[in-house]
């Protein structure tokens, strides 16, 4: 009488905001270390960090706090992914998804039977 469905909601390997976070870190270094990413478009990505660790920052802003480092971090690279060729970006956005298809192989995963043990 009350059939149960199956759930349909399918969880994605890309959710989640730190994922995502890891993966514009990927993204970033690796188009740090590409030659035909302009020398000028790298340094929005260091002068970001530079500000990160300077004391001047608190000297400034005391009463922002972190808000205004991370709001920096995350304009710097975006502007930052911006300013590269979006055949660069596209090129490395898809061997980053490469790397996750291939970390999620049939290979990798154990079949396995649980067995309950009781105690006396």
């Amino acid at each position: 009488m009350n059939e149960k469905k199956p759930n349909q909601i399918v969880p994605t390997q890309q959710s989640g905001v730190v994922h995502n976070i890891i993966n514009q870190a990927k993204l970033i270094f690796r188009l740090m270390g590409d030659k035909r990413v302009s020398l000028l478009a790298k340094l929005i990505p260091v002068g970001a960090l530079i500000y990160l660790v300077s004391p001047a920052d608190a000297v400034l802003l005391p009463y922002i706090g972190p808000i205004d480092d991370a709001a920096l971090l995350w304009l710097g690279s975006y502007i930052f992914t911006e300013l590269c060729p979006p055949a660069v970006v596209k090129e490395h956005m898809q061997a980053l998804a490469g790397e996750v298809e291939e970390s999620a192989t049939a290979d990798d995963v154990v079949d396995a039977e649980t067995t309950d043990f009781k105690e006396d």
